[in-house]
Parts: structure tokens; sequence; C-alpha cells
């Protein structure tokens, strides 16, 4: 199965796919207001991970961020900061409405997250 997602003629279709996307004025517009969007609800996720832990109220559950942070220092920053590029140009490259849907529900599971770090921190 993965081989064929590979394919030449698999590649060239998503690229067709990504293309006819980008054509419409109302996805690229929606994909940059959700991006936008995403890039703030991250700067919170930072913040409230960063508040949470030096207050001691919490720590890093999600173990990939907690060996970046172990490992890195306060490089973890620019680590995650790297990755939400990385997902930011993917979204704007293929502004789908499929794509920006899941986009859209894993930014509001992000919200939780930021939510529950500035609970566990004290400050909500």
């Amino acid at each position: 199965m993965i081989w064929t997602l590979a394919s030449e003629g698999r590649r060239r279709k998503l690229a067709k796919d990504a293309a006819l996307s980008r054509a419409s004025a109302v996805r690229r517009t929606a994909a940059w207001i959700i991006v936008v969007i995403y890039n703030l609800v991250g700067l919170a996720d930072i913040t409230s991970t960063v508040v949470a832990i030096e207050t001691g109220a919490g720590e890093e559950a999600n173990p990939i961020m907690y060996a970046l942070m172990a490992h890195l220092g306060d490089g973890w920053i620019l680590a995650k900061l790297a990755l939400q590029g990385v997902i930011s140009f993917m979204v704007l490259w293929f502004p789908h409405w499929i794509v920006l849907g899941f986009f859209t529900a894993a930014i509001a599971g992000n919200v939780l997250v930021v939510y529950n770090n500035f609970l566990i921190a004290g400050f909500l």
C-alpha cells in the first residue's frame, strides 16, 4: 500500500489536486486564517507549557516533547516552532476542505491542552 502512495502517478495526482485546491481564493483564505490561528494556539501552548513546568504544577506528558526538552533544553521551543512551520506550509500547499477540517479539529484539541496547562498552573 505504501508503495502505491509513493508512485509517480499518485504523486502527480496529489500535486494536481493540491494545485486545484490552491486555485480557490476561498480555500487559500481559509487556509491562511486557520494557519494563523494554529500558530497563535501553538505559541499559547509553548507559553502555557513553560508556565506549568516553571511553577512546578505540571510536567510534559508528550514523550517526544519530553525527550526534546531533556536533550535540547530551551531549544525544544525552536524545534516546536520549526515543526509548526512545516505543518503550516503543508496546509497552505494543500488547502483541501478535508485537510482544513481535520486541521481545525486538531487545533481545537490543542486549545484544550492550552486550557488544561493554564488550569494546572493555577492561572484559570
